[in-house]
């Protein structure tokens, strides 16, 4: 039996290095503004940080070592996103950003020799964006509602449909896309299929780019909204088995949501540091907000609900690592992917609020960790999807039991106990009489 709740020696040597690479570098570097963003301010700001990361090998650590990366399992993957979801562009600089590493990650899988020469390995090396166009405006992201088709002209694939929130469409060069291509499957799981969609190809239109969040230009965000008008392609543009969509796609999304959890421990860790930082610095007519009662309260529950969240993600992560099949932690994994937007939207609100009128102001963090859990509660599939999938899981183990009344009836229980210990209560009973007998 072996329970451990410490990290190795050799490990926490790197998680120390990348705590300060992350505080002295990354994040005063997030602050530069669309600076670092352009092609050249990513010359300039964010190959440099990368190269160090790669020196400390350190780079896209969730990919294998033959793709370049340290094949870490998802316990020290968890670890190491704790400290890497304080900013976000922490993901950039250590090669594991969404939905790059995603996506990569199906190409690994699932791709040809020559895609992943095309895709691949520009991919693992930050010269290219990528693009997960799967969720349709129509019916969201369940498989079962998509109307983009892909039809076989002669050799091609010609391609028509919309889709919606394509992370990074117009930074793109290529789109990992969601097409019907058998509406007429047995199994409603085996009508779509997967390509690899040059952004440039002719037919690519992305109508408008939206933002999440309240807040700047309507056209201005990074979500997305693509239509495909006589798309034509060449068939070796399939990834992975036609009809496979379904099962490519909770490969990549297992992964990307326990991912996504990991970095969320890292962003309540962040908000309740602030937090707890303004309570012993701010002061009113009664002393220091620390020493208030019901600030006490909310640092508490805050510290409670990151703690519980954490060993869960950790949990999780050590699961997976343990069987090496996310269809067999599916329970876990809907947990956690529950338990991320109550948690960071409950410790960013509290956060915020004790901040007073500067908390809710765009001169702090919180309205943003506020709206980026609203987003976690709907990327990767919406919280009521995950708790219907945790339910369907913990209820497999329950057999029904259809008398009149439960085997858990006390008065049935009563009964079985009695009948149990009969012999036992029957020479309780002599005892108790003789002593009743026996003279004083």
């Amino acid at each position: 039996m072996a329970w451990d709740f410490e990290t190795d020696p050799e490990f926490q040597k790197k998680l120390d290095w990348i705590e300060d690479f992350m505080a002295d570098e990354v994040e005063p570097l997030s602050h530069l503004g669309m600076a670092v963003h352009g092609p050249l301010g990513r010359e300039k700001f964010i190959k440099p940080l990368q190269q160090k990361v790669r020196d400390q090998g350190l780079w896209a650590c969730h990919l294998g070592p033959d793709l370049g990366g340290q094949g870490y399992g998802q316990l020290k993957l968890g670890l190491m996103n704790e400290k890497l979801g304080r900013n976000g562009l922490a993901p950039t600089v250590f090669g594991c950003q969404a939905p790059d590493s995603g996506n990569a990650e199906i190409i690994a899988h699932y791709g040809t020799e020559a895609q992943k020469q095309r895709w691949l390995w520009p991919l693992l090396n930050g010269e290219i964006r990528s693009a997960f166009s799967m969720s349709e405006p129509t019916g969201g992201s369940d498989p079962l509602t998509f109307k983009t088709r892909a039809v076989l002209d002669g050799k091609d694939w010609v391609i028509n449909g919309e889709k919606w929130f394509s992370t990074n469409a117009r930074f793109s060069k290529v789109l990992v896309l969601y097409a019907v291509t058998d509406p007429d499957a047995k199994d409603p799981y085996r009508r779509t299929s997967i390509f690899l969609v040059p952004t440039d190809t002719p037919g690519v239109e992305i109508i408008r780019n939206v933002a999440v969040g309240g807040g700047g230009e309507i056209g201005g965000g990074t979500e997305g909204y693509v239509r495909y008008t006589d798309v034509r392609l060449p068939y070796d543009a399939l990834l992975g088995e036609r009809g496979a969509a379904f099962v490519i796609a909770q490969v990549r999304l297992g992964g990307g949501r326990v991912h996504h959890a990991m970095r969320t421990v890292g962003a309540c860790r962040n908000a309740l540091d602030l937090m707890c930082k303004r309570a012993v610095s701010r002061t009113t007519r009664d002393g220091r907000l620390a020493d208030l009662q019901m600030v006490q309260a909310d640092i508490a529950d805050s510290w409670i609900q990151l703690e519980s969240f954490r060993l869960m993600v950790l949990r999780t992560a050590w699961l997976i690592d343990k069987h090496q099949d996310y269809q067999l932690v599916r329970k876990d994994i809907a947990a956690i992917k529950v338990m991320m937007p109550r948690v960071y939207g409950d410790i960013a609100t509290k956060a915020a609020h004790l901040h007073g009128a500067l908390g809710v102001s765009n001169e702090m963090p919180f309205m943003h960790m506020v709206t980026s859990s609203l987003v976690m509660g709907i990327a990767d599939g919406p919280t009521e999807v995950h708790k219907i999938t945790l339910a369907r899981q913990v209820l497999k183990d329950y057999r029904p039991d259809n008398d009149l009344f439960p085997a858990y009836h006390i008065p049935k229980l009563r009964e079985a106990a009695q009948e149990k210990y009969a012999t036992e209560l029957g020479e309780l009973k002599e005892a108790y009489a003789k002593r009743e007998k026996s003279p004083a």
